[in-house]
Protein backbone atom coordinates (compact mmCIF):
# COMPACT_ATOMS: atom_id res chain seq x y z
CA UNK A 1 0.00 0.00 0.00
CA UNK A 2 2.79 2.35 0.97
CA UNK A 3 4.81 1.48 -2.10
CA UNK A 4 1.78 2.01 -4.34
CA UNK A 5 1.14 5.43 -2.77
CA UNK A 6 4.75 6.52 -3.39
CA UNK A 7 4.52 5.18 -6.93
CA UNK A 8 1.38 7.25 -7.50
CA UNK A 9 3.11 10.40 -6.22
CA UNK A 10 6.04 9.75 -8.52
CA UNK A 11 3.98 9.02 -11.65
CA UNK A 12 1.17 11.58 -11.34
CA UNK A 13 2.81 14.40 -9.39
CA UNK A 14 6.39 13.94 -10.45
CA UNK A 15 7.70 13.71 -6.88
CA UNK A 16 11.10 12.22 -6.22
CA UNK A 17 11.50 9.68 -3.42
CA UNK A 18 12.70 12.42 -1.05
CA UNK A 19 9.82 14.74 -1.99
CA UNK A 20 7.33 11.91 -1.55
CA UNK A 21 8.58 11.22 1.99
CA UNK A 22 8.39 14.93 2.81
CA UNK A 23 4.85 15.13 1.47
CA UNK A 24 3.78 12.17 3.61
CA UNK A 25 5.22 13.86 6.70
CA UNK A 26 3.41 17.08 5.80
CA UNK A 27 -0.06 15.47 5.67
CA UNK A 28 -0.43 15.05 9.48
CA UNK A 29 0.63 18.67 9.98
CA UNK A 30 -2.04 19.88 7.54
CA UNK A 31 -4.67 17.72 9.20
CA UNK A 32 -3.64 19.09 12.59
CA UNK A 33 -3.97 22.69 11.38
CA UNK A 34 -7.42 22.00 9.94
CA UNK A 35 -8.48 20.39 13.20
CA UNK A 36 -7.15 23.32 15.24
CA UNK A 37 -9.05 25.78 13.06
CA UNK A 38 -12.29 23.92 13.70
CA UNK A 39 -11.63 23.76 17.44
CA UNK A 40 -10.83 27.49 17.65
CA UNK A 41 -14.00 28.30 15.73
CA UNK A 42 -16.07 26.28 18.19
CA UNK A 43 -14.38 28.02 21.13
CA UNK A 44 -15.12 31.47 19.64
CA UNK A 45 -18.75 30.55 19.05
CA UNK A 46 -19.08 29.23 22.60
CA UNK A 47 -17.53 32.42 24.03
CA UNK A 48 -19.82 34.59 21.90
CA UNK A 49 -22.86 32.65 23.12
CA UNK A 50 -21.75 33.00 26.76
CA UNK A 51 -21.21 36.74 26.27
CA UNK A 52 -24.68 37.11 24.76
CA UNK A 53 -26.24 35.25 27.68
CA UNK A 54 -24.38 37.46 30.18
CA UNK A 55 -25.46 40.56 28.23
CA UNK A 56 -29.11 39.55 28.37
CA UNK A 57 -28.78 38.76 32.09
CA UNK A 58 -27.29 42.22 32.69
CA UNK A 59 -30.19 43.87 30.84
CA UNK A 60 -32.69 41.90 32.91
CA UNK A 61 -30.89 42.93 36.09
CA UNK A 62 -30.92 46.60 35.11
CA UNK A 63 -34.60 46.50 34.26
CA UNK A 64 -35.38 44.75 37.54
CA UNK A 65 -33.57 47.53 39.43
CA UNK A 66 -35.74 50.19 37.80
CA UNK A 67 -33.41 51.37 35.03
CA UNK A 68 -35.30 52.31 31.86
CA UNK A 69 -33.55 51.04 28.74
CA UNK A 70 -34.04 53.12 25.63
CA UNK A 71 -32.71 52.89 22.10
CA UNK A 72 -30.23 55.40 20.80
CA UNK A 73 -31.96 58.56 19.49
CA UNK A 74 -29.26 58.88 16.88
CA UNK A 75 -29.81 57.54 13.37
CA UNK A 76 -27.12 55.66 11.50
CA UNK A 77 -24.07 57.81 10.88
CA UNK A 78 -23.54 58.75 7.28
CA UNK A 79 -19.91 59.82 6.60
CA UNK A 80 -21.10 61.82 3.60
CA UNK A 81 -22.85 64.20 6.00
CA UNK A 82 -19.55 65.45 7.40
CA UNK A 83 -17.55 65.97 4.23
CA UNK A 84 -16.17 69.48 4.50
CA UNK A 85 -15.90 71.74 1.50
CA UNK A 86 -14.69 75.30 1.43
CA UNK A 87 -17.38 77.91 1.92
CA UNK A 88 -18.37 79.80 -1.20
CA UNK A 89 -18.06 83.55 -0.52
CA UNK A 90 -20.34 84.40 -3.46
CA UNK A 91 -22.92 81.96 -2.11
CA UNK A 92 -22.80 83.62 1.32
CA UNK A 93 -23.42 87.01 -0.32
CA UNK A 94 -26.68 85.64 -1.75
CA UNK A 95 -28.05 84.45 1.59
CA UNK A 96 -29.78 86.05 4.54
CA UNK A 97 -28.19 85.08 7.86
CA UNK A 98 -31.23 83.97 9.84
CA UNK A 99 -31.09 83.04 13.54
CA UNK A 100 -29.90 79.50 14.15
CA UNK A 101 -32.94 78.94 16.37
CA UNK A 102 -35.16 79.37 13.27
CA UNK A 103 -33.17 77.02 11.03
CA UNK A 104 -34.93 73.79 10.09
CA UNK A 105 -33.58 70.54 8.68
CA UNK A 106 -33.90 71.90 5.13
CA UNK A 107 -32.13 75.25 5.52
CA UNK A 108 -29.31 73.69 7.56
CA UNK A 109 -28.28 71.70 4.51
CA UNK A 110 -26.92 74.89 2.95
CA UNK A 111 -23.87 74.39 5.21
CA UNK A 112 -21.09 72.36 3.53
CA UNK A 113 -20.74 69.01 5.28
CA UNK A 114 -24.35 68.82 6.48
CA UNK A 115 -26.70 66.39 4.78
CA UNK A 116 -30.28 65.44 5.51
CA UNK A 117 -29.58 63.04 8.38
CA UNK A 118 -27.11 65.37 10.14
CA UNK A 119 -29.49 68.31 9.77
CA UNK A 120 -32.26 66.23 11.31
CA UNK A 121 -30.03 65.30 14.24
CA UNK A 122 -29.14 68.95 14.86
CA UNK A 123 -32.78 70.05 14.87
CA UNK A 124 -33.86 67.12 17.04
CA UNK A 125 -31.08 67.85 19.54
CA UNK A 126 -32.02 71.54 19.73
CA UNK A 127 -35.74 70.84 20.12
CA UNK A 128 -35.27 68.09 22.71
CA UNK A 129 -33.08 70.38 24.79
CA UNK A 130 -35.48 73.28 24.56
CA UNK A 131 -33.03 75.64 22.85
CA UNK A 132 -29.32 76.38 23.11
CA UNK A 133 -27.58 78.75 25.49
CA UNK A 134 -24.08 78.21 24.06
CA UNK A 135 -22.54 77.50 20.68
CA UNK A 136 -20.41 74.79 22.26
CA UNK A 137 -23.48 72.64 22.85
CA UNK A 138 -23.42 71.63 19.18
CA UNK A 139 -20.34 69.54 19.93
CA UNK A 140 -22.75 67.12 21.62
CA UNK A 141 -24.53 66.34 18.35
CA UNK A 142 -23.53 62.89 17.15
CA UNK A 143 -21.32 62.90 14.06
CA UNK A 144 -20.95 66.70 13.89
CA UNK A 145 -17.30 67.66 13.40
CA UNK A 146 -15.73 70.86 14.77
CA UNK A 147 -15.09 72.10 11.24
CA UNK A 148 -18.77 71.75 10.38
CA UNK A 149 -19.81 73.58 13.55
CA UNK A 150 -17.56 76.50 12.61
CA UNK A 151 -19.11 76.54 9.14
CA UNK A 152 -22.62 76.73 10.64
CA UNK A 153 -21.85 80.14 12.13
CA UNK A 154 -20.85 81.44 8.71
CA UNK A 155 -24.41 80.86 7.55
CA UNK A 156 -26.49 81.44 10.69
CA UNK A 157 -26.53 83.91 13.56
CA UNK A 158 -26.45 82.62 17.10
CA UNK A 159 -28.16 84.14 20.08
CA UNK A 160 -28.81 82.21 23.31
CA UNK A 161 -32.45 81.26 23.67
CA UNK A 162 -34.18 78.68 25.85
CA UNK A 163 -37.80 78.25 24.75
CA UNK A 164 -38.71 75.27 26.92
CA UNK A 165 -37.93 74.86 30.62
CA UNK A 166 -38.67 72.17 33.18
CA UNK A 167 -40.69 72.94 36.31
CA UNK A 168 -38.27 71.12 38.57
CA UNK A 169 -40.55 71.30 41.63
CA UNK A 170 -43.44 69.66 39.81
CA UNK A 171 -41.89 67.29 37.29
CA UNK A 172 -41.91 63.53 37.83
CA UNK A 173 -39.12 61.06 37.09
CA UNK A 174 -40.35 59.78 33.72
CA UNK A 175 -40.83 63.25 32.28
CA UNK A 176 -37.55 64.62 33.63
CA UNK A 177 -35.57 61.68 32.25
CA UNK A 178 -36.78 62.48 28.72
CA UNK A 179 -34.55 65.56 28.67
CA UNK A 180 -31.18 64.80 27.02
CA UNK A 181 -29.23 66.15 30.00
CA UNK A 182 -30.92 63.91 32.60
CA UNK A 183 -30.46 60.17 32.89
CA UNK A 184 -33.20 58.14 34.54
CA UNK A 185 -31.01 57.62 37.60
CA UNK A 186 -30.27 61.35 37.97
CA UNK A 187 -33.95 62.22 37.56
CA UNK A 188 -34.91 59.64 40.18
CA UNK A 189 -32.46 61.09 42.72
CA UNK A 190 -33.55 64.70 42.10
CA UNK A 191 -37.25 63.92 42.45
CA UNK A 192 -36.73 61.72 45.52
CA UNK A 193 -34.68 64.42 47.26
CA UNK A 194 -37.34 67.05 46.49
CA UNK A 195 -40.09 64.89 47.93
CA UNK A 196 -38.07 64.26 51.06
CA UNK A 197 -36.66 67.75 51.68
CA UNK A 198 -39.11 70.10 49.93
CA UNK A 199 -38.98 72.29 46.85
CA UNK A 200 -35.72 73.47 45.34
CA UNK A 201 -35.12 77.20 45.58
CA UNK A 202 -32.28 77.33 43.08
CA UNK A 203 -29.81 75.06 41.33
CA UNK A 204 -27.42 75.59 44.23
CA UNK A 205 -29.66 73.28 46.25
CA UNK A 206 -28.46 70.43 44.05
CA UNK A 207 -25.04 70.70 45.70
CA UNK A 208 -26.64 69.32 48.86
CA UNK A 209 -26.95 66.08 46.92
CA UNK A 210 -23.24 65.44 47.12
CA UNK A 211 -23.03 63.07 44.18
CA UNK A 212 -23.64 65.86 41.63
CA UNK A 213 -20.75 67.92 40.28
CA UNK A 214 -20.88 71.69 39.85
CA UNK A 215 -20.12 71.33 36.11
CA UNK A 216 -23.23 69.22 35.58
CA UNK A 217 -25.37 71.58 37.67
CA UNK A 218 -24.21 74.55 35.58
CA UNK A 219 -25.06 72.60 32.44
CA UNK A 220 -28.66 71.85 33.40
CA UNK A 221 -29.51 75.09 35.23
CA UNK A 222 -30.61 77.11 32.16
CA UNK A 223 -33.34 74.55 31.49
CA UNK A 224 -34.91 74.60 34.95
CA UNK A 225 -37.81 76.66 36.28
CA UNK A 226 -37.87 76.93 40.09
CA UNK A 227 -41.22 78.72 40.34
Amino acid sequence: MKARFFYWLKIYLGFSSKESRGFVLLIPVLLFLVLCTGILKEIRNANAEDFHIQYLATLDSLQASGVVLVGSPNPVFNPQDTIITKSNTKQLDNLNRIPFAEADSVTLQIVPGIGQSTASRIVKFRENLGGLHSKSQLTEVYGLKPETIEAIWEYFNFSPGIFKTIKINQVEVDELSKHPYFSYAEAKVLVAYRKQHGDYQSSEDFLKIRIFKQEWIDKISPYLDFQ
